[in-house]
């Protein structure tokens, strides 16, 4: 499985359990990460001088926590598209660090192609997971990272397509991210049966909220609840980035390991496998009806 992402903390928000799960059923699991995430805001007063607008190292320390997030997880391969620091986190659409000369959203698509088919070629996945064509929710480094996935598994199983960056190979099953909007409505109204708030207020009504989807285009449902503690140390390694009262913690804490542990996607390339014992007749394995 090659799991291709924006910024550090993407990953465990989105996959942790799934990549947790797969690690520990033997399941080779690589994370190629497109950028260091300079532009992130720091939760950590302490480590407020590490933001853009002061030392600018943040990115370097992001990938300490990246580290300590992927060592919770069991995952060993992981990766920076063309080398630690290659390119810059774009920051929100709109804002000045768009204009940056390393910013991903700057970036030359088809030398970023080349750099995930290299990737691609070399690890070989069955499966590879990144977000749909808005990034799920409209960041620019997160659309940028879903044309770099697709464009690279379109031409890495291109034989004509730079032979030098190894054979040709074809992904069986391609998975975006996603969220079931019913997920995501019955988190908030156990939350409001508790007298809390939704996390999601700012953003309107539930069915206007981008990363949420309908479930008739959701496919799988990955049960990795067994490893919920390892996706929560993981967060938890994350720390600059994500707070145990922001809306995910918040959201866990109601539904505990509903959220922590099961994660959804949609298929988009390949095969639909049988139906598993998920909800829906959705499939519970990304790898169902491929071969062993």
């Amino acid at each position: 499985m090659l799991l291709v992402h924006a910024h550090p903390d993407d990953e465990t928000i989105n996959n942790g359990a799934t990549m947790a799960r797969y690690v520990a059923e033997g399941v080779g699991v690589t994370l190629l990460t497109c950028t260091l995430g300079e532009e992130g805001e720091v939760l950590v007063p302490e480590l407020e001088l590490l933001a853009p607008d002061h030392a600018d190292q943040l990115g370097g320390f992001r990938i300490g926590e990246l580290g300590a997030a992927m060592a919770a997880l069991g995952v060993t391969d992981w990766r920076f598209l063309g080398g630690p620091g290659r390119y810059r986190d774009s920051g929100m659409m709109g804002t000045p660090a768009n204009q940056k000369p390393r910013a991903f959203w700057n970036a030359d698509l088809g030398e970023a192609v080349a750099h995930a088919v290299a990737v691609v070629r070399e690890v070989r996945p069955q499966v590879v997971v990144t977000y749909d064509e808005n990034g799920g929710y409209g960041h620019p480094d997160h659309i940028q990272a879903h044309r770099v996935a697709m464009g690279a598994v379109e031409r890495a199983a291109d034989p004509s397509y730079r032979p030098d960056l190894g054979a040709a190979w074809d992904v069986a099953k391609v998975y975006w991210c996603c969220m079931p909007r019913s997920v995501l409505r019955k988190g908030v109204e156990a939350m409001a049966a508790l007298g809390e708030d939704s996390p999601f207020q700012a953003l309107g009504d539930l069915d206007e909220v981008p990363f949420a989807v309908p479930d008739d285009v959701v496919t799988a449902a990955v049960d990795g609840r067994p490893h919920a503690g390892r996706k929560d140390a993981a967060m938890r390694a994350h720390a600059t980035q994500i707070t145990v009262d922001g809306p995910f913690f918040a959201l866990s804490n109601n539904l505990g390991l509903e959220v922590l542990g099961t994660e959804y996607y949609r298929l988009v390339r390949g095969e639909r496998g049988p139906a598993g014992d998920a909800p829906h007749g959705w499939e519970d394995d990304l790898f169902a009806g491929l071969p062993g």
